[in-house]
């Protein structure tokens, strides 16, 4: 027989092997939930593909009809630049306008009704655009559009972000980011495919077929509302934001042609805006529910997020702005010629956005978009040394490709950072809030480049008399003296020096873009360098289903 004492240790040893067993299958099943709450499952994937179908409609008719207007000038025999040039202004007010009522809307009604409806609202302005008979009645229609659109972007970010849940976000973003970066590369290139091969009216009725399929797409794919409307409507804040908002994006908007801030058009508006902009403030810190939330700058991590994404909006998108026309200006080429060029710049997006998203979800963002600042600094340094007439294609073409890549690791992420800090019942208004800063920033960053290279140009005799003797000479009338006591004195070399000159505008506007940029990345130095907890409120484990 055994003696008791031998049977001791190896029942211990029995029951220590189970305890160790019991402990491997937990941890076990505690890393595959943790790698659940990282995957990207089919669902979420179908949801993205809404919102990213309802984006490429929004941003490529947006891109589309800036090649389209010299083309509505003459279609509609419209002298004035300006005046065309609302088929721009009106559709950029109309989202100005829409986006602060956003968030009320969606908690009011349910994010899939709104969705639809937007999408529908932006399909039926499309055709309407595409039946235009005067370049007052497109005006009109684009500012339909404009309501539909507006409401798209801040929507889909709340989509986004329910479907995701926050441990998903940053890669989810990274997929809101495509149509973001396509847009501005193949919309010229396909407004001057459009225009050329059919006529201008298909760049609208080309969202008529787009506009059916995510509608039908959006029904099936996205959850049932259950809207929980439990706060009045803001009329007061709507009666001070939206116009103030517009307003002021109207004068800001109207720096480039008046040339200076200093205008009555400028001005007037402006100031106008920014009281009611003021105003707003004041009475939204007072209200219990306001239209937009401004409690939420209480939160450190998100008010920083927000700034690094006003001054990294403003100084990119300015100067990528102005990249298409150094092609047409400076090097000659086509429309359709300027737009692949600028290509190299979204295939490095391409490349470096879905990395960013999957470390923005598994690292601080402090750690990332640094990084990526300061890639999109030295591409921009690139792009200024080599402005020259006679710069290797290729040499602009590669600073592209490395502005691409920095915006990869930058634009996401910070949105990224700013949302994860809002609890689920936040989404809404704070989705609302940074697409309303967002707007202000891209116009404001618009405005001051565009006066930074118009200011350039005009400070060279030399530039103004060649552009007004090649305007006048295409019109068949004969320049001023003036032009011709330039071109005279100068002889041979009057075209050279004028190019020159033309190059040197180019690049004095990169290099305020580089200073920009310099400052965003300091102020990127104040992100999170820590990750960054789920707030208080939010469902870490699971998906937020879309309600």
């Amino acid at each position: 027989m055994s003696n008791p004492s031998d049977s001791t240790p190896a029942g211990s040893s029995t029951d220590s092997n189970a305890v160790s067993d019991a402990q491997g299958v937990a941890e076990a099943e505690a890393l595959e939930a943790a790698e659940d709450n990282f995957a990207i499952t089919p669902d979420i994937l179908k949801v993205a593909g809404v919102v990213v179908l309802g984006m490429i409609m929004a941003i490529l008719d947006t891109t589309v009809v800036n090649v389209a207007l010299p083309t509505f000038m003459t279609d509609f025999g419209v002298e004035d630049y300006s005046t065309v040039a609302w088929t721009i202004t009106g559709y950029t007010l109309a989202l100005a306008a829409v986006i602060p009522v956003t968030g009320w809307a969606a908690d009011r009604f349910g994010t899939k009704r709104l969705y639809i409806a937007a999408i529908s609202m932006f399909t039926i302005g499309s055709v309407l655009c595409g039946l235009a008979w005067s370049i007052e009645s497109l005006i009109l229609f684009r500012v339909l559009q404009g309501l539909g659109g507006g409401m798209l972007m801040p929507l889909g970010m709340m989509i986004m972000t329910k479907a995701a849940g926050p441990e998903r976000v940053g890669r989810l973003m990274a997929i809101l980011g495509v149509p973001m970066l396509l847009g501005p590369i193949f919309g010229p290139i396909l407004g001057g495919w459009l225009i050329e091969a059919v006529s201008w009216h298909w760049i609208f009725f080309i969202n008529l077929p787009l506009g059916i399929i995510a509608v039908i797409y959006a029904w099936r794919v996205l959850a049932k509302d259950k809207p929980e409307p439990g706060e009045s409507f803001d009329f007061v804040g709507m009666l001070l934001m939206s116009p103030g908002l517009a307003l002021f994006l109207y004068g800001v908007s109207s720096i480039p042609e008046s040339g200076t801030i200093m205008s009555a058009g400028v001005l007037v508006p402006a100031i106008i805006g920014i009281v009611l902009i003021v105003a707003f403030v004041f009475w939204a810190l007072r209200k219990t529910h306001p239209l937009l939330d401004l409690t939420l700058f209480k939160n450190r991590d998100f008010t920083i997020a927000v700034i690094v994404m006003f001054l990294f909006a403003a100084s990119f998108f300015g100067a990528m702005l102005i990249v298409p026309t150094y092609f047409q200006q400076v090097r000659g080429e086509s429309v359709l010629m300027a737009g692949l060029l600028v290509a190299p710049q979204g295939i490095g997006a391409m490349i470096t956005m879905p990395i960013a998203g999957l470390l923005a979800d598994k690292f601080p963002v402090g750690r990332i978009v640094p990084f990526g600042i300061l890639t999109i600094v030295a591409g921009t340094v690139g792009l200024a040394l080599n402005t020259s007439p006679d710069t290797p294609i290729w040499h602009i073409m590669l600073c592209l490709f490395v502005m691409g890549l920095g915006m990869g690791f930058s634009m996401m992420p910070v949105f990224t950072a700013a949302l994860k800090t809002l609890r689920e019942h936040q989404v809404a208004r704070g989705s609302t809030l940074i697409n309303v800063i967002q707007q202000i920033a891209s116009s404001v960053g618009v405005a001051m480049i565009s006066v930074v290279l118009t200011n350039q140009q005009k400070s060279s005799d030399v530039l103004m008399a060649f552009m007004q003797m090649t305007k006048d000479v295409a019109a068949g009338i004969q320049p001023p003296e003036w032009v011709a006591k330039i071109a005279q004195t100068l002889g041979d070399t009057f075209q050279q020096i004028a190019m020159s000159d033309l190059a040197h505008s180019f690049e004095v506007s990169y290099w305020v873009a580089v200073g920009c940029l310099t400052v965003t990345f300091f102020v990127t130095l104040l992100l999170p360098r820590k990750k960054m907890e789920a707030p208080e409120g939010a469902d870490s484990s699971a998906p937020v289903m879309v309600h």
